[in-house]
């Protein structure tokens, strides 16, 4: 449980950081996403998950970052 915490707060964290240091950028790109269509954002969300599924994987079952 306290690994889940912890995991929670870094996404936290890793989240706020750009709205914090760029807070100009973040509402452009913001703005941005507003324009995308639907199917747009089904292939960002999905390439997204992707990338978090390899990586999960990559740490997991490899000896990459021992």
């Amino acid at each position: 449980m306290k690994l889940l915490f912890t995991l929670i707060g870094l996404i936290f964290i890793l989240e706020g950081l750009p709205y914090l240091t760029f807070p100009e950028a973040m509402q452009r790109w913001l703005r941005q996403l507003l324009e995308m269509g639907p199917a747009q954002l089904r292939t960002v969300g999905l390439f997204a998950v992707g990338i978090g599924l390899l990586i999960c994987y990559v740490s997991l079952r490899t000896n990459l970052f021992n």
